[in-house]
């Protein structure tokens, strides 16, 4: 497998258009593959920064099959629902049957209901909270039946996403850096594609950092995003230091008036010190040219990992600060559950969630939709 990304790292999927041409590109102002190394820029502030930089650990593979898939499909046209793409959850199943084989209102149904919000992935203290508080309002007789009770653990989660629900807002800085971040496999090349796609869509000007050096076919990966999104990359190739691909993108984009850059960092395991201090070198290094960058930490999270998402979150937090998280493969055999834990472990704001992999289910997090999309519409349906 690794032979053919080797071949083939940027082919055109089946069905989908061709990358756009170089005359359009320049059109934009940008050429879509910018060797970093061909900038005429000073490097007396990077020499400085990087002096401190210890030798690259090899980073392990990434899940490349999942993102490559997700280029392939970025441009279905589809956009199903919240609910179509969250009922075949863990979480949603477990709930609905809950409701059928237990339709009366008792200790019983609340005892399987913590068990179902556990097993979800919902985390035990938050599971306890939720299920002990309905218990004492079940006893003061505040619910009239099961339907009452759905309808009061709608509320609940709601009231518990809420204070998360809070969109990135780009206008801030230009340019606005995002940094991001998260271990191999949680589909985070793809989510900067969809993410430049989406401030392509909104007529902002977009250039992307191939910051991920050091898997084999990401840095190939990012420039098929960019050449399909009609975004310019700034890379130096496989194994070069991230560090300074990153400084170099900043400096073209305060340049060239860009007004979002997205890097890309290297798939690191949490367990990993010595590339967790690569990327506390990165922030360090950007704040050379820009002592306020990087204005976001987007630390991508793949749902369906479960609870071992909570301790990436705690170790990547203390290193470089994570301000926002983007959940990932919501649909499918993720239980759903880890975006309540991580709520309430954390309190990050939950910037998107993904939902599929076509561009468009790269959604805004909305707390009222992901609750309903994951509760039954009513007792004894899905």
């Amino acid at each position: 497998m690794l032979k053919f990304w080797k071949k083939k790292p940027a082919e055109t999927p089946p069905g989908q258009p061709a990358a756009p041409a170089a005359d359009e590109a320049q059109a934009e102002g940008f050429a879509h593959d910018t060797d970093a190394a061909s900038l005429d820029q000073g490097t007396s502030a990077l020499d400085e920064a990087l002096a401190e930089a210890p030798p690259h650990p090899e980073a392990p593979a990434e899940d490349e099959a999942f993102e490559q898939v997700a280029i392939a499909e970025a441009a279905g046209p589809a956009k199903r629902s919240w609910r179509e793409r969250l009922s075949g959850s863990a979480f949603a199943r477990g709930l609905s049957s809950l409701f059928v084989r237990h339709p009366k209102l008792d200790d019983d149904l609340l005892d399987e209901l913590e068990t179902t919000l556990i097993t979800a992935d919902v985390g035990i203290e938050a599971s306890t909270s939720l299920v002990e508080d309905l218990r004492k309002r079940m006893h003061k007789r505040e619910f009239a039946d099961a339907s009452a009770l759905l309808t009061a653990l709608r509320q609940a989660l709601i009231a518990l996403l809420k204070p998360v629900e809070q969109p990135l807002d780009v206008a801030g800085h230009k340019p606005f850096v995002v940094l991001t971040v998260g271990i191999n496999g949680v589909g985070k090349t793809t989510t900067i594609g969809k993410l430049a796609r989406r401030y392509r869509d909104e007529g902002r000007q977009v250039m992307l950092a191939a910051g991920d050096t050091f898997r084999a076919a990401a840095v190939e990966q990012l420039k098929t995003w960019g050449a399909r999104n009609n975004v310019p990359v700034i890379s130096q190739g496989q194994d070069a230091d991230a560090a300074s691909v990153i400084f170099d993108a900043l400096q073209a984009a305060r340049s060239r008036s860009a007004e979002v850059l997205i890097a890309d960092t290297a798939g690191r395991l949490h367990t990993q010190g010595g590339l967790m201090d690569e990327l506390g070198k990165i922030a360090r290094v950007m704040k050379k040219i820009d002592t306020e960058a990087p204005h976001e930490v987007l630390m991508v999270i793949d749902g369906t990992t479960g609870q071992n998402a909570v301790s990436q979150v705690r170790q990547f937090r203390q290193i470089v600060g994570v301000t926002g998280l983007v959940v990932t493969k919501l649909d499918g055999t993720a239980k759903g559950g880890v975006v309540f834990a991580l709520a309430r472990e954390f309190g990050l704001p939950i910037r998107y969630v993904g939902l599929g992999e076509t561009a468009t289910d790269l959604r805004v997090f909305d707390a009222e939709a992901y609750v309903d999309g994951l509760l039954p519409a009513s007792l004894g349906q899905g």
